[in-house]
């Protein structure tokens, strides 16, 4: 059985953009940024709607989710040196 993709692999894979998917999806370009950051887990609608826009279906896909604590420390103070 296959793993399951993330949206973010997905969108590497296929070179959407977020604004092209989200228009595909007919979901707001910024709630698909936060999905796709792992920021926002999407509603059972949603995934559909996303899921739908790439060609798979809805259990093909992670949804949970999936930010990383380091990113968001390093996007707010930035990385020290030697870390």
């Amino acid at each position: 059985m296959a793993t399951a993709r993330t949206v973010e692999r997905l969108i590497e894979e296929t070179g959407i953009t977020i604004e092209q998917l989200a228009e595909k999806a007919k979901l707001e370009p910024a709630r698909v940024r936060a999905i796709v950051d792992g920021r926002w887990t999407p509603s059972p609608k949603e995934r559909e709607r996303i899921a739908a826009a790439f060609g798979v279906s809805a259990t093909e896909i992670s949804w949970g989710h999936t930010m990383n604590f380091r990113n968001v420390t390093y996007h707010r103070k930035g990385m020290k040196e030697n870390f």
